[in-house]
């Protein structure tokens, strides 16, 4: 059974990671794709778990290589993601979180159109500013440019297959393994056990 591509994004990218961890450790056969990026390593990081970090020389390199899935300059910096992690993981039936921004979500499913693509939003614009601040992770200016981002960014709310609203961390948590799994219960998911039933049918 092929497992499936769940495109998760937010806007300005705040409040979600958290959530992610959660589902990550509450739900078997689900994987994480971890994306590429030059920006800075950041307090508390590690290179393979949040992100692959690499220098600009070595992310054109992959570039040229063609095997990123998606690219973006994004705040100032570059992001990627590999198709071939992607790619493998799917084929051996793990579900994967790809964690992106609005921009690189709207290219992943152009791409892979049979994404399923999940929207975290926060409460409020202040509850997302006050997130923000408090990760202490970006200058008053880094920040001021995100949050202005932020305010088309949630417009993207529109074009997901769910929305995530993440007020209550334990109703978030709770609503993005119930989407996980409902999809694992689409029909087309389950041709293999459904077919082994059927036969049990048979005169």
């Amino acid at each position: 059974m092929k497992g499936s591509l769940f495109i998760i994004s937010s806007p300005s990218g705040g409040g979600k990671g958290t959530l992610i961890r959660r589902v990550l450790n509450e739900l078997d056969d689900l994987t994480y794709s971890v994306s590429f990026t030059t920006r800075s390593m950041r307090p508390g990081e590690t290179d393979g778990i949040e992100y692959h970090f690499v220098d600009v020389p070595v992310f054109e390199g992959l570039i040229a290589e063609g095997d990123l899935l998606e690219y973006a300059m994004v705040h100032g910096n570059y992001y990627g993601t590999s198709n071939s992690q992607i790619s493998d993981a799917m084929r051996a039936g793990q579900d994967v979180i790809l964690e992106i921004d609005v921009q690189g979500a709207r290219i992943v499913k152009r791409k892979r159109e049979e994404a399923i693509n999940i929207f975290i939003l926060p409460p409020s614009y202040q509850v997302l500013a006050d997130r923000l601040r408090n990760r202490k992770t970006e200058s008053e200016e880094q920040l001021e440019i995100r949050l202005e981002n932020a305010r088309q960014e949630v417009e993207f709310y529109s074009s997901c297959d769910y929305i995530v609203i993440n007020d209550n961390l334990e109703k978030a948590v709770a609503d993005l393994k119930s989407v996980i799994l409902a999809e694992r219960l689409r029909r087309d998911r389950q041709t293999d056990a459904v077919r082994d039933i059927l036969t049990t049918f048979e005169p």
